[in-house]
């Protein structure tokens, strides 16, 4: 992902100024990289390594939802509203 986009997200989903490690944020960014990786592997299909990067990444942003949901179930719904996830 490049510097641009990673500020763009950033500055989309932060909480207050300084705002650069929060869920919220951090959900954001791992959604941003898991769709930039989908793209990469519907060309490349035998790429593994990238393949396993991706399960990784999207285990992480999995437990970092349940996180936010067992916090703040409001924002949860929020979150997944605006990234357009499912569940």
């Amino acid at each position: 992902m490049s510097q641009p986009v990673k500020s763009e997200v950033i500055a989309q989903y932060k909480t207050h100024e300084k705002d650069t490690g929060s869920s919220d944020v951090q959900i954001a960014l791992l959604t941003a990289r898991i769709n930039h990786l989908t793209e990469h592997l519907r060309t490349h299909r035998k790429d593994f390594h990238s393949r396993r990067g991706l399960l990784q990444m999207a285990s992480r942003r999995r437990k970092l939802l349940d996180y936010v949901k067992s916090e703040d179930l409001a924002k949860y719904n929020d979150l997944l509203q605006k990234l357009n996830l499912r569940k």
